[in-house]
């Protein structure tokens, strides 16, 4: 596998939350660097060998904005 993708979202009383697209992986951070070593260590565990592990980790920040009309 060459990339991974997490959907990261800010929650303002956690920080960020982070869950893999198609796997069982997710995590939190209170700050993006510390969400960026949570999943590192999230994805070694996940995935016991290193030739099945993904080489990048990308994230997809989403942000819910709402106006009014």
């Amino acid at each position: 596998m060459r990339e991974i993708i997490f959907e990261v979202l800010e929650d303002p009383t956690a920080g960020y939350t982070a869950s893999a697209l198609g796997f069982g992986i997710h995590t939190q951070g209170e700050t993006v660097e510390d969400l960026k070593i949570h999943l590192r260590d999230a994805v070694e565990c996940y995935f016991d060998e290193s030739s099945e592990r993904p080489a990048v980790i990308r994230l997809h920040f989403v942000r819910d904005e709402v106006m009014a009309v």
